[in-house]
């Protein structure tokens, strides 16, 4: 077994590519469903944001699986186009350091940010829920986790940190001036869209308008911040009036469209209108940003946002690197002993089924035991199986990660008739006994 991970984020692709590559809920979950039919992976975890779509995995052979986890990429995206140029994929250490560096806001479009820990707890809790992850990757996203936590409580990182809606309207801010007398129209109503509301306001923007397909999520978010809900149909001819447009919805294709908004832009007579598309995919047309009078900023433009406390954000992320070099070193000695673990589970079970089927034996010939005089049989021959086990267990788990670790995977399979199944068996075997060796 080794862990290998694959995927490209904003580091590494623009958003055009990115959004081309985004991960709907829906295609996770239904990726995940089918995660059986992929031979050499036997656990998944898909992270998917606004900046990143990464798969984390348990495979057979790193080396020859990633073929196949690239596959699965295509297959979750729909989209098969060569992309390697984008691509990074790391194994094993390389994949844990990477996983906690995320979960940690460490690979951030902004250091710090809070909201990727909540998004890896989200793919996390996806995987969990699908059945598709089992000792490794619980073991691994649970550490992650958190190291995330501990990075955000024993750093300042998270102090004075910028979020991709507050960058949105700090550009803003920046090409206008002050907002104080300025309009808002915000297409979109989860999370994203409420913390863009929050700093319209903190800003002094007089009035904000919120469309969304669903009249009723528009009407809750500008309930709180004594805004007007908009039919999302109704949208652009509100536009006229306002001076910012943001946009964060979930659509699969445009919302804002070139030839509407030059319909738009002749109703204004002039007036100038700032734009800033944050989604993943982009809800705006990138050819809007062509027509006379329009300013449009996509989320990679929010790098550019000066951020007058980045420097010691940065002093605070040395401290931070320091946590998940530590972390990373925890773990690795945890898994050390995963190799066996399997074999282990099995010697286990196989023992624990002789136990009860001798004890059972046993109770047929000595009805005149109390109850509780069974309690105590059963007690004492579980821990004469496990003083019995205690010696193998140890000398299995001290060949972890040794040169002699095959050897004794060998020995013992052999010993105990272990190796049922055979070294010839299908992925879905393996799989299968994987599985059910986490017990």
């Amino acid at each position: 077994m080794e862990l290998l991970m694959l995927g490209l984020n904003h580091k590494t692709a623009p958003v055009d590519v990115r959004e081309r590559f985004s991960i709907p809920k829906a295609a996770v979950k239904n990726g995940l469903a089918n995660l059986g039919t992929y031979e050499g992976i036997l656990e998944a975890v898909v992270l998917s944001t606004c900046n990143r779509s990464e798969m984390y995995a348990v495979v057979d052979d790193a080396e020859r699986d990633l073929a196949t986890l690239k596959q699965f990429l295509f297959d979750l995206t729909g989209n098969e186009e060569n992309i390697d140029d984008y691509l990074y994929h790391y194994a094993d250490e390389a994949c844990i350091d990477h996983l906690f560096r995320v979960a940690s806001s460490l690979d951030s479009l902004v250091l710090g940010e809070g909201q990727i820990l909540s998004q890896v707890k989200e793919a996390y809790a996806m995987g969990r829920e699908a059945g598709t992850t089992s000792t490794v990757l619980n073991t691994l996203f649970h550490r992650a986790i958190a190291t995330g936590k501990r990075v955000r409580t024993e750093t300042r990182i998270q102090f004075n940190s910028v979020s991709v809606s507050y960058a949105a309207v700090e550009l803003a801010r920046e090409a206008l001036g002050e907002l104080h007398e300025a309009s808002a129209l915000i297409f979109g109503a989860g999370k994203m869209a409420e913390l863009t509301a929050q700093h319209l306001i903190s800003r002094g923007v007089k009035k904000i308008y919120v469309a969304n397909r669903h009249i009723e999520r528009a009407q809750l978010l500008a309930e709180q911040f004594g805004g007007e809900a908009v039919p999302f149909a109704e949208a652009m001819k509100r536009a006229v009036d306002v001076d910012v447009i943001v946009t964060s919805t979930g659509a699969p294709h445009y919302v804002i469209k070139p030839w509407e908004t030059r319909q738009l832009m002749s109703k204004r007579k002039g007036r100038p209108l700032f734009l800033i598309d944050i989604a993943v995919p982009r809800d705006v047309d990138p050819e809007v940003g062509d027509i006379k009078g329009v300013t449009l900023y996509n989320i990679d433009a929010l790098e550019e946002v000066v951020d007058e406390h980045i420097e010691e954000r940065r002093q605070e992320a040395k401290q931070a690197e320091k946590i998940v070099a530590e972390e990373v070193a925890s773990i690795e000695e945890k898994f050390q002993y995963l190799s066996f673990r399997p074999l282990m589970a099995l010697l286990s079970d196989r023992c624990e089924r002789i136990r009860q089927r001798e004890v059972k034996r046993a109770s047929s010939k000595l009805p005149e035991l109390t109850e509780e005089e069974w309690r105590q049989v059963e007690h004492m021959s579980r821990m004469i199986v496990r003083k019995i086990l205690r010696m193998p267990m140890m000398k299995l788990n001290s060949a972890a990660g040794t040169e002699n670790e095959q050897f004794y995977i060998d020995a013992m399979r052999a010993l105990f008739k272990l190796d049922t199944i055979g070294e010839t068996a299908t992925s879905e075997e393996r799989h299968n006994r994987y599985r059910y060796a986490q017990q």
